[in-house]
Order: structure tokens, then sequence, then C-alpha cells
């Protein structure tokens, strides 16, 4: 096996210090090192020629609401995603993926911001941001720009991120009665890379009113994290009982196409896919 590369690193103290070398040239960002020093070793994909050292940016780091909004700094680590109120009062599907990541080593240092940014289709807190409607915002010299995560994750590991811009926050609006569900499967019960990871979201007014701007959101199952747009139309305007899921999980096995990998197999990421919408459905109906 090759050794390690050492590639150059630097250390900026600001987030405009930062923000002006990688205008000079791309430098790779680093920040909880989770997935970087992985790839550093050449497993994961080709070596980063230069890296930028984000960790000491306290400009990226923070939990708060603004304007209607749930709002985290991108240097946001799981365990402050675990330990937060607001993330437990406002967004507690995202506290739940947070838990699911690693173990407490990789909690204390991975953050929300390159989880988003290292675009891996197995990111277990990016389908809960595409079923919260998340905003990702990036900087550059040139300002800020707001991608919608819909948006954000164009190709297996790529993103709509250009090359001198940095993730800084990602911006969540708390729509009123909104409900969400999570659930990640892998071949253990922590520290595992996810066979398929779902956020199930709706919105619902009244007991006696079906569901409304429904959202379902999936990893694992694709290149990049998916919203599965035809089993939303089947659930939008539904009450969760059995015949919905019924109905629910059929159209789900007809639309994706997971894929092969060394995890798991397109047949089994189709079957299990349909099992825990069933169970998420089945969970909100209380039956």
């Amino acid at each position: 096996m090759p050794a390690p590369a050492e590639p150059p690193i630097e250390s900026p103290r600001s987030l405009d210090a930062a923000l002006a070398l990688i205008a000079g040239a791309p430098h790779r960002p680093i920040a909880g090192g989770t997935d970087v020093m992985v790839q550093v070793t050449g497993e994961l994909g080709p070596v980063p020629e230069r890296m930028v050292d984000l960790w000491p940016l306290d400009e990226l780091r923070g939990i708060a609401l603004e304007s209607g909004a749930l709002v985290l700094g991108a240097l946001t680590t799981y365990t402050e995603v675990r330990r937060s109120a607001i993330c437990r009062e406002h967004l507690p599907a995202l506290v739940e993926a947070a838990a699911t990541i690693g173990a407490a080593q990789i909690q204390n240092r991975g953050t929300l911001g390159g989880n988003v940014a290292n675009a891996s289709p197995a990111g277990d807190t990016l389908p809960v941001l595409l079923a919260a409607d998340a905003e990702i915002v990036v900087a550059s010299v040139r300002g800020e720009r707001t991608i919608p995560a819909a948006e954000f994750w164009t190709a297996y590991r790529e993103t709509a991120r250009a090359a001198d811009e940095i993730v800084v926050r990602i911006r969540i609006p708390l729509a009123a009665g909104r409900e969400m569900r999570f659930r990640k499967v892998g071949t253990r019960r922590a520290q595992a890379i996810s066979k398929v990871v779902m956020a199930l979201a709706w919105r619902e007014h009244g007991r006696a009113a079906g569901w409304s701007d429904v959202r379902l959101a999936l990893g694992s199952v694709a290149a990049t994290p998916i919203r599965a747009s035809q089993t939303e139309a089947a659930l939008e305007g539904s009450r969760p009982t059995p015949e919905t899921a019924d109905r629910a999980v059929e159209t789900l096995a007809a639309e994706i196409h997971p894929i092969d990998d060394v995890r798991s197999t397109a047949d089994y990421r189709r079957t299990v896919a349909a099992r825990v919408l069933h169970r998420l459905i089945r969970d909100a109906g209380g039956w």
C-alpha cells in the first residue's frame, strides 16, 4: 500500500482569508477530516493537491433560529446537533441522523457542512436535508449564494458548489405542522455505512385532513441522494392507513432504480426501501 500523501495545508484565521486563498488556487477544504483523511491515503478518489483548514473559523459555527428557519453553521458537529435543544425541538430527525454516524470520535469531529460538501450518496444527514427543503449557503470572494438542497448534489460526489466556494451554513425553513420520520439500515446497528437511508416528511392540518407537502428522500440507492416524486404524489392528500402504506410501497418499488455495490445489491435495497417506508407510515398512523 502506498504511503499517505502529505499535501500542503493552509490554516487561515478568518473566513475572508480562506476565501481569498481559494480564489487564487483550488484548495480542498478540511474541517473534521473524517472523510478527507481517508482520501489522503489514496483509498477514496484522487489525493488533494493542496488543502485549507476550516476548523479554526468560528464564523462557520453556531445553531440558531433566524426568520422562521433553523440555521446551522457548516462546522456544526454531529455531537453538537445531538446536544442542541433547538435541533431536538424543531428537527428531531436530524438529531436521529447525527446519532447514526460513526462512533463518538467521528461525531465529535465530523461536521454537517462536510457531510453536505462530500456529496456521498450514503451521507446520513442528506435525506433529512432534502426532505426538509434545506438550503445550502456557499460563499466566495464574489459574495454568498443560496442553493436548494434539491439542486445541490448534481452527480456522484459532485455538487453545485464552485471550486472557489465554501459551504458556510445550512438553512432549514420550519414549515408549520411539518412532521418527519427517519430510518437508516446498515450492516450493524452502529458504525455502519448505510445501505438504505430514508426521511419522510409531511404537513398535517388536523387528524381528519390528509397529508400535504409530502417529501420522501432516500440515500444509498442512487448516485446522489434523491427525492421519490411519484411516491410523494401517491401519498399526497392521504391518511397514514394500511391501504396508503401498501399503495406507497408499490409505487416506490417501481420508481427507484437502486445501485449494486460492495455493501448491498439493488434487489436488497429496493425491498428494504419499501419495507422501511411501510414502517414509517405505520409509525405515523400509530398502527
